[in-house]
């Protein structure tokens, strides 16, 4: 529970920072406002309420990924709806003329607009920007589409840099740039400290290894045969024929290779002939070698060189096998970085709520003390709502497939509804002691962050579990929601 100090103690000064705001707008804040603050909390806690129930849904069922996709399209197609009438159309229509402004008399309407335009900029960029730091730490695993950008964005550099790697060895300079790229895409790079035993003698030969640095000394029967160095090759033999491992491989010092699985190794041998050919080569010459050595004269070291040879020729067929959970383990602080990642996502629409909310607080006043489902911005928290479900119910699956333990996911989701609430709040106080047009800016900004984050997110992983189609149409069912909340306005 380590990984929850800080979302604590940022609910903490949460709540020191909405006190100085009561402060603020009143020294003994007075009963009816002291009302109005909690409304702002509730209709925070309400719109992320759907956090903890898709959170508490997820951890004990998975669901089909084409649900997951529909559910997901449907979230993004509300928030889309809900940020585009409650944050943007108000102040474009009042921009062009067809509309009450929302700000006071005396202002001008269009420079608002250029605020808004600004402030959505902003926020897109900002949001950009803190999502890369936040998926540098693991944060990315947080949900399919931020891991599959993440990893995109990585990809030409490692590409690019493993492509130089393999040009300078001797094994395959026969092949071209394509089939260098095949080869890319199934090696992964793999470090072995001073004295590690990469493989014993007689163990299955499960990887092939292009040494990129260090030194690999190889033994067998206890006696030292060569060291291998940057640019060669290690274990071809187990893997062309099948037979245990010929020999002890232990790393002289701290060497870093390019591991190919046996069965992505399998496959390439058909896709790449100039690959076969240049391991079937190489491991003959060293076959023949071993064979010169051990004065192969007794029957089974006869059988075994046949054997060898046959499985040359003909190769077999192994089953890749699958590293699960490999991208958690590789980052231990990923939990805090995706409770940061989501709670990424989940600032500009709590700051939002409140804003919004004082804006149809203060219409109603005028015209009399409200009730509270009178000054509910209905399409708003509508769109939330809809949006955080599939949030919390997708990625609380991914949390649970890479280990993480029930009481940790539902204290994160429920952890993140607090801070909605709590964020709907401060955005409420902070809203009357701001000028005006400024408010304007951030409502672009936060409206600029929701935007960027729906088509970085959202979309792209309701169309790689669903597909476009199913996507396209729940997109438009989860926008058409939305806006028929509006009803409840009237």
């Amino acid at each position: 529970m380590r990984w929850l100090a800080l979302p604590l103690l940022i609910l903490s000064g949460s709540a020191l920072l909405a006190a100085g705001g009561m402060q603020a707008h009143g020294h003994a804040m007075p009963d009816v406002a002291m009302k109005y603050v909690v409304w702002a909390f509730l209709l925070g806690a309400i719109s992320a309420v759907s956090l903890p129930i898709g959170s508490l849904l997820g951890v004990y069922w998975k669901p089909r990924p084409a649900l997951t996709a529909a559910l997901t399209a449907f979230g993004a197609g509300a928030l889309l709806a809900a940020l585009s009438i409650e944050l943007v159309a108000p102040t474009v229509m009042a921009a062009v003329g067809h509309g009450v402004t929302i700000t006071e008399a005396g202002r001008d309407p269009q420079t608002e607009l250029v605020y808004l335009l600004l402030g959505c900029v902003v926020g897109g960029i900002l949001f950009v920007i803190l999502d890369q730091l936040v998926n540098a730490h693991g944060g990315y695993l947080r949900k399919t589409a931020t891991t599959i950008t993440f990893l995109r964005a990585n990809r030409a550099q490692r590409l690019q840099r493993m492509l130089q790697q393999l040009r300078s060895m001797e094994l395959l300079h026969d092949l071209t740039e394509d089939e260098l790229r095949q080869l890319v895409e199934s090696i992964r790079p793999v470090l072995f400290t001073k004295g590690t035993v990469i493989f014993n003698e007689g163990d299955e030969g499960d990887n092939l290894y292009f040494i990129d640095r260090g030194a690999v000394q190889l033994q067998r029967q206890g006696e030292v045969i060569t060291t291998l160095g940057p640019g060669d090759v290690l274990g071809e033999i187990a893997l062309l024929t099948g037979v245990p491992r010929t020999a002890r491989a232990l790393a002289c010092e701290h060497t870093i290779t390019l591991a190919l699985s046996c069965g992505a190794f399998d496959r390439l041998r058909c896709q790449v002939p100039a690959l076969e050919r240049a391991t079937s080569h190489l491991a003959s010459e060293r076959l023949a070698a071993l064979s010169a050595r051990d004065e192969a004269s007794t029957h089974s070291t006869v059988v075994w060189m046949t054997q060898a040879s046959a499985a040359l020729r003909h190769g077999r067929a192994v089953p890749t096998p699958h590293e699960v959970q490999q991208a958690a383990r590789e980052h231990n602080g990923a939990p805090l970085a995706i409770w940061l990642g989501i709670f990424l996502d989940g600032i500009p629409e709590s700051l939002v709520i409140g804003m919004v909310f004082l804006g149809v607080l203060t219409a109603q006043l005028a015209q009399g003390a409200p009730s509270f489902h009178q000054v509910v911005p209905y399409a708003l928290i509508a769109g939330l709502f809809l949006s955080n479900f599939p949030e919390a119910l997708s990625s609380s699956v991914g949390m649970r497939q890479q280990g993480w333990r029930r009481l940790n996911v539902l204290s994160l989701w429920l952890s993140l509804m607090l801070m909605t609430a709590f964020g709907a709040m401060i955005g409420y106080l902070i809203g009357p002691g701001m000028d005006p047009t400024l408010l304007i800016g951030i409502r672009g900004i936060a409206a600029g962050a929701m935007l960027t984050m729906i088509a970085q997110t959202m979309v792209p992983e309701a169309v790689h579990l669903g597909g476009p189609n199913m996507v396209g149409l729940s997109t438009l069912g989860g926008f058409l929601a939305a806006i028929a909340f509006k009803f409840f306005e009237a």
